[in-house]
C-alpha cells in the first residue's frame, strides 16, 4: 500500500514537469514517445533498442524516470516492464493532472506523508543497510575496474556476489572444521563421567610416547587438576586451570607445568622435549597418591 502510494506521487512528480511544457506537444512528451516507439516490437536479449530507447529519454527528460532508465540499461533489459512504464507516463502526459488550489493540494499531501504510517519512508537507512550497499558499491567498483562498463552481454552482478558469498562461506566452513579440530583436541580428554587422576597420567605417559607432547601437557594438567580439586573437576569445573592449581600449598612449584601448558593450548606454541621431562617431573610429586587412591 505504501508502495503504490509513494509511486503515485513519483508518477505525480514526472507528470506535473511535463505538463509545464504544453502537455502532448512538448519535448518531454516527443522523448517518452520516442522511447516507446523504439522499443515497442523489441525483444530480449538484443540490447539495441534499449540503447536508443535510453539516449532519447535520457536527452528529452534527463534523470526524471529512474524507473525506465533501469529498465533499459538492464541485461537483458526489461522491455516489457519499459514498455508498462512508458505507456503510462504517456498517458499521464496526455492528460496531465491540474488543481487550482496549488498550494493546498501540496499541504494536503505533506499532511499524508507526515503521517506515522509513512514514517519509515522518512527514515534513514540502518547500520546494516548502510554497510551492505558500501559493499555492493564496492563490488560494483571492483568489476568496472576488471571489465569496465561494458555495454554488451555482461556477466549480471549478481553472478558475482554470488561467487563473492561462495567464498566468505567457504573461508567460515575452513575456520570452522580448524576450529573444531582444536576444540576437539582439547575435550578429547574429557569423556562421558568422571575420569580419575590416574588415567590422565596414564594418557600422559601414551601421548608423550608418540611425540604429542601438547596433548600430553594437557593429560598432566588434568591429573594434577583431579588430584587437587577432585576427579570432576577437569570436567565440569568452572575454574581455569591457573584457579585450580592455586589450590595446591606450593603453587609457585607448578609454574613449569603451567606455563607451558597455558603457552601451548592458548598460545598454540609446541612443546619440546625438555620443557615436557620438567613439567613431567613436576606434575610426578601429585602422581603417587594419584595412583594410590586409584
Amino acid at each position: 500500500m505504501i508502495r503504490g502510494f509513494v509511486a503515485l506521487i513519483l508518477l505525480l512528480g514526472t507528470a506535473v514537469p511535463a505538463s509545464a511544457d504544453t502537455g502532448s506537444s512538448s519535448p518531454y512528451f516527443d522523448a517518452v514517445q520516442r522511447a516507446y516507439d523504439l522499443i515497442q516490437s523489441a525483444s530480449a536479449p538484443d540490447v539495441g533498442p534499449a540503447n536508443d530507447a535510453l539516449e532519447a529519454l535520457s536527452a528529452g527528460t534527463g534523470n526524471t524516470q529512474p524507473e525506465i532508465i533501469g529498465d533499459l540499461k538492464a541485461r537483458p533489459p526489461l522491455y516489457e516492464d519499459a514498455r508498462a512504464r512508458l505507456s503510462a507516463l504517456l498517458a499521464s502526459l496526455r492528460r496531465p493532472m491540474t488543481t487550482t488550489d496549488p498550494a493546498q493540494a501540496q499541504q494536503r499531501l505533506h499532511d499524508v506523508m507526515s503521517m506515522s504510517r509513512y514514517d519509515a519512508i522518512h527514515r534513514p537507512p540502518s547500520l546494516l543497510d548502510r554497510f551492505t550497499q558500501w559493499i555492493q558499491d564496492r563490488i560494483n567498483d571492483v568489476l568496472q575496474l576488471l571489465f569496465g562498463r561494458v555495454a554488451g552481454g555482461q556477466i549480471p552482478n549478481w553472478l558475482f556476489y554470488a561467487a563473492g558469498i561462495a567464498v566468505v562461506g567457504a573461508v567460515v566452513f575452513v575456520l570452522v572444521r580448524a576450529a573444531r579440530g582444536r576444540f576437539g583436541q582439547a575435550v578429547a580428554l574429557a569423556p562421558q563421567g568422571p575420569r580419575p587422576a590416574a588415567d590422565f597420567f596414564a594418557e600422559a605417559e601414551r601421548l608423550a610416547a608418540n611425540r604429542a607432547r601438547v596433548e600430553a601437557i594437557r593429560a598432566l594438567c588434568a591429573g594434577v587438576a583431579a588430584t587437587l580439586a577432585g576427579e570432576r573437576s577437569w570436567e565440569g569445573s568452572p575454574l581455569t586451570v591457573r584457579e585450580i592449581f592455586q589450590r595446591a600449598p606450593d603453587f609457585a612449584s607448578l609454574r613449569q607445568l603451567l606455563l607451558p601448558f597455558e603457552a601451548a593450548v592458548y598460545g598454540g606454541r609446541d612443546v619440546d622435549r625438555v620443557t615436557y621431562e620438567q613439567a613431567a617431573r613436576v606434575a610426578a610429586r601429585f602422581r603417587a597418591p594419584a595412583q594410590v587412591a586409584a
